[in-house]
């Protein structure tokens, strides 16, 4: 049976900090729906009412341009050990990036990691927990490197450049803002 709630309790949050992936979710007013696994511990939550995510370059990054055409963001958890539970974090996404006069305070609870494009800041409008009995069971093994060995190989320059070539806008065509520096 589902359950909402305002804001993470401490168990909820207690719950998150064991997850080893996350999946966040956005959609434009117009086009397609994204739905994009993340791990790495990458995830980081602020308060009852706040979590974050570091953001790694990657192929695409649909995430922050639905953020900023409509702040729709969903965060989903689900237990792939232990007890079964699914975990909905509901709100409004912001997206801090390294020229923004706030990121030197956002990345502070952070691991800088290699290929680090921007902060997914999530405001929490409600919060949706369910049962996850159909979540079949897995094992942690361990995270895959080959990202952190890519944006590493890159160099910051190379970095840049896939980003200018890669990551500017969304698959259906709404700017992303990254480059956008002030």
């Amino acid at each position: 049976m589902a359950k909402f709630y305002s804001e993470l309790t401490p168990t909820l949050q207690a719950f998150i900090q064991k997850q080893q992936i996350f999946f966040a979710a956005s959609a434009p007013s117009q086009g397609r729906v994204n739905l994009s696994p993340k791990g790495m511990n990458t995830f980081r939550c602020l308060g009852a009412t706040e979590v974050a995510y570091l953001d790694l370059t990657g192929s695409g990054n649909e995430t922050s341009a639905h953020v900023a055409e409509n702040g729709r963001l969903t965060i989903m958890f689900c237990s792939f050990a232990g007890d079964p539970l699914i975990l909905r974090l509901y709100g409004q996404g912001e997206v801090i990036r390294p020229w923004d006069r706030t990121w030197s305070d956002r990345i502070k609870p952070f691991d800088l990691l290699p290929g680090t494009r921007q902060i997914v800041v999530l405001h929490i409008e409600s919060v949706q927990t369910s049962c996850g009995f159909g979540v079949p069971l897995y094992e942690y093994q361990g995270d895959r490197d080959q990202l952190i060995n890519w944006a590493t190989q890159k160099g910051k320059a190379g970095l840049q450049e896939y980003q200018a070539q890669k990551n500017q806008v969304s698959i259906d065509g709404y700017p992303t803002g990254l480059m956008a520096e002030d």
